[in-house]
């Protein structure tokens, strides 16, 4: 058990194993919500022993970190139920390794021209570069205008790919993708957890991996969570249920978490990647029968309980825009919040020993365990 690192702290399960990893082979992290300490698991005792004699009580994993860690021992460690299985992919999930070579990946990087005046052309936002092609994908609506093509079309450099597809036997394609989006990441960077929206898109949506590998992270609405390593020069495809009823993203960071051969973990650094991801544009509603996370059969449904009771009506359109919502990105805004505001960090430091501390509505509890001495209460809402 390592206490002074949890989650709650703002652990990030790479930087312990990256500590860890020097002292012998490591088999699981066991990070629990809303506690400030984690466990673990080392191959051998002897592993755990060189570990203990060189952390406990010696090393801060920050500088801003309010002690050391502190190591025990333990006979076993809680099970979760959301813990990541990199065995099983979300059905319709295909993944083709060196599905370009390294001269193809160079032609197509060199083929995107980063330097337009057009906004729309070359954005940079927060968290990436991007780039659009055949049609413009909206981030405030999560849409895009299907009556305003872009006067660029999908570079040529790409069209080998489909026949490369149909030579190795992969029939997803019924035609050409008709929409291009060009992401650049850098180390640290990512993605919030989304589904592409049902209405816009058909099925496949192809993304291609070029720079450098990354791990990818699907999650279903029951809590299943399917982490996938996309090796450089990749091709993802996301069809049927893997497109409709898993949400995609990327957590921000500069390294990632993957399992050796041996069975074991290991930490990956990351690079410079650049993502092809091709979509088909929808004429029309979608039909599909994933109706928990399809826009066409909610506005179907909105319309038709038009008529019903205004509080029955008020019910799901809170269910439907507040708890899913929250529900979706729940896992991923935990994640990604853990550093307090200093301000907020700084008040409750100031308080003095004996202190009782309300957190209304906290959330991942970022700011608990920052002083000793707190009487903690937390009210989750």
């Amino acid at each position: 058990m390592v206490a002074n690192a949890g989650l709650v702290t703002g652990l990030q399960q790479e930087q312990l194993l990256e500590l860890c990893l020097p002292y012998g082979g490591v088999d699981g992290i066991v990070m629990l919500p809303g506690k400030s300490y984690c466990f673990i698991i080392f191959k051998d005792i002897l592993y755990a022993s060189k570990a203990y004699a060189a952390i406990h009580g010696k090393i801060k994993l920050t500088p801003n970190d309010s002690g050391p860690l502190y190591l025990a021992y333990a006979e076993k460690v809680p099970e979760l139920s959301h813990s990541w299985n990199y065995d099983q992919k979300p059905p319709g999930l295909i993944l083709l390794e060196e599905f370009v070579t390294e001269d193809e990946e160079k032609s197509l990087l060199n083929c995107i021209d980063w330097k337009t005046s057009a906004s729309h052309l070359g954005q940079t936002l927060k968290h990436r570069r991007v780039k659009h092609y055949g049609y413009e994908f909206q981030y405030d609506t999560n849409n895009v205008d299907k009556e305003c093509p872009l006067s660029e079309n999908i570079p040529s450099e790409c069209n080998f790919l489909w026949d490369r597809l149909k030579d190795k036997n992969i029939s997803v394609l019924s035609s050409f993708p008709t929409q291009l989006t060009v992401n650049h990441y850098q180390p640290g960077q990512g993605i919030p957890s989304h589904v592409d929206t049902h209405s816009a898109f058909k099925d496949p949506i192809l993304s291609l991996s070029l720079g450098s590998s990354i791990v990818m992270e699907f999650r279903h609405q029951d809590g299943r969570v399917s982490p996938v390593i996309l090796p450089q020069r990749s091709l993802l495809i996301m069809s049927e249920e893997a497109r409709y009823a898993w949400s995609h993203g990327i957590t921000p960071r500069k390294m990632d978490v993957i399992p050796t051969k041996n069975g074991d973990l290991t930490v990956q650094q990351r690079g410079d990647r650049t993502s092809f991801t091709f979509r088909f544009i929808r004429k029309g509603e979608c039909n599909c029968v994933y109706h928990d996370l399809c826009d066409s059969y909610k506005k179907k449904y909105k319309k038709s309980e038009a008529d019903t009771n205004c509080d029955a009506v008020a019910a799901k359109l809170e269910s439907l825009h507040v708890h899913e919502v929250y529900e979706e990105i729940a896992s991923h805004f935990s994640e990604t919040r853990h550093k307090p505001w200093p301000n907020v960090l700084s008040f409750v430091q100031s308080l003095p020993f004996g202190s009782v501390l309300v957190d209304v509505g906290c959330g991942n509890c970022k700011y608990f365990g920052n002083k000793m001495g707190h009487f903690e209460v937390r009210f989750f809402g």
